[in-house]
């Protein structure tokens, strides 16, 4: 491939990062809030740690649900900006606020009535590190308050997505920076009882993270209040409701398979997740610790994935079909690269970062081999999630559905599966080996954009 389809022009790159910094800093903030968070847990105990782990591992699936539903919706969303279809943009908010609102229902019933028998999913491996019956109860109280911020998180999710998918993206950016700052400040007071409050613990890292939620969502609502002539969209938002027939079915049928993606992806995952726990709680901690720190340093791939969905998505929706497959051939080159220079941070924290925690020498060694190994696959994930983003931005939604969860279910799990019940292998070995397939991966991502199929204009109605 020639260099001039990988490297693109000044102006070419200040428009990918006119979107993509905002992204990356709130994103970078909102993990490096996290980490603390996490660390401030760590701090409680091995089995309060392990606890708010698993329960995260279930609210992972919850918000992949949500974020895949609204992500779906948000294509269409995202060409009829490029398009300037203020008409268009409604009837998406629309079908957005509905899909929302089915999902946190259907996850909040099935959390409450079923979450204990979930979390003992996880408390199934042996252990020297952790209790069983005290990370249950851990996880059990972390969980219950955590369903209230469901609502919120949600809501944020239609607004913020809506907004970035139209090229604001400071605002998200804006409100995610303060709610962080609050789940921050919330978390030092409840966990630890300062200035007066009780002593919490992790019941009050919940509570924190949806006084934040709560805060997220009114900084963004209020902005969309206080700014309708920018957001011409909202306007008459709730009169009627109307979506013409023929466009709402043909949004479900391209955004079906990218809800059912990122729920079967995210609960294979979690399946893997579980499997790994099998080896023991130690394997819990440890992937807790090691996942903490490479969220922090995944912002750069994770924010260039949603800026190349909301760039070639309007390059689609505005006609511009012969120039969008060279800049998704550049998009996909500068993640890999922001990638190798991330990969390289990590990989030298990682004997580090888990000497924070007040866990034990084992826990430590296995999430610093776990950092390692992610450190040295980041450009393959880099560019797989560059390619994901491409096919998705045209509405390839069932070819994105076979290459993401496909993947994860008819490659990654069976072999995570096979090596952990039917051989000895060590943690770290196993893990390498897990995620060594993913150069295959790689290679079907770079036929899928190649072929140029993905390349469709879905804004006629």
């Amino acid at each position: 491939m020639k260099k001039s389809k990988l490297i693109g022009t000044k102006d070419f790159y200040h428009r990918v990062l006119m979107v993509a910094v905002p992204i990356m800093i709130q994103n970078g903030i909102t993990n490096f809030v996290g980490m603390l968070d996490n660390i401030m847990v760590g701090q409680v105990g091995t089995d309060q740690m392990s606890g708010v782990a698993i329960v995260n591992q279930l609210m992972f699936v919850y918000n992949l649900m949500v974020f895949g539903g609204l992500a779906g919706i948000g294509i269409f969303t995202a060409q009829f900006a490029g398009k300037g279809d203020e008409k268009g943009l409604r009837y998406t908010m629309r079908i957005k606020i509905v899909m929302a609102l089915v999902l946190t229902a259907g996850a909040t019933i099935l959390f409450f009535n079923g979450g204990s028998s979930l979390i003992g999913m996880w408390l199934k491996g042996d252990s020297a590190a952790g209790d069983a019956a005290a990370t249950m109860a851990a996880a059990e109280g972390y969980l219950q308050v955590m369903l209230v911020g469901m609502v919120p998180f949600a809501a944020t999710q239609v607004l913020s997505g809506t907004l970035r998918e139209t090229g604001e993206t400071i605002v998200p950016m804006k409100a995610g920076v303060v709610a962080v700052l609050v789940n921050l400040v919330g978390n030092y007071i409840l966990i630890y009882g300062k200035f007066g409050a009780p002593v919490l613990g992790v019941v009050g890292a919940a509570i924190a993270t949806n006084i934040s939620r709560f805060v997220e969502f009114l900084f963004v609502l209020v902005w969309l209040l206080r700014h309708l002539e920018k957001n011409r969209y909202m306007e008459g938002l709730f009169r009627g409701f109307y979506v013409p027939g023929d466009l709402a079915l043909r949004i479900v049928i391209r955004a079906f398979p990218l809800l059912l993606n990122e729920t079967l992806w995210s609960l294979g995952n979690t399946v893997m997740s579980q499997q790994y726990s099998l080896r023991g709680l130690d394997v819990v901690a440890a992937f807790n610790i090691s996942s903490t720190i490479c969220n922090v340093f995944n912002i750069a791939f994770i924010a260039m994935g949603e800026a190349i969905s909301i760039l070639l998505g309007q390059e689609l929706g505005a006609g511009r079909l012969k120039e969008v497959k060279d800049d998704a051939y550049r998009l996909a080159a500068f993640s890999v690269f922001l990638c190798l220079i991330s990969g390289t941070g990590l990989f030298l924290v990682a004997p580090f970062f888990p000497l924070i925690y007040n866990t034990t020498e084992t826990v430590r060694e296995f999430a610093a081999g776990l950092i390692r190994i992610s450190a040295v696959c980041m450009p393959l994930y880099a560019y797989e999630n560059a390619s994901y983003f491409t096919l998705r931005s045209g509405g390839k939604t069932w070819i994105t559905f076979f290459f993401d969860c496909g993947f994860v279910w008819a490659v990654s799990l069976p072999l995570a599966t096979a090596l952990i019940h039917f051989t000895a292998l060590p943690i770290l070995p196993l893990y390498l080996a897990v995620q060594a397939v993913e150069i295959l991966k790689v290679a079907a991502g770079f036929v899928l954009v190649r072929r140029g199929k993905w390349i469709h204009d879905l804004t006629v109605y």
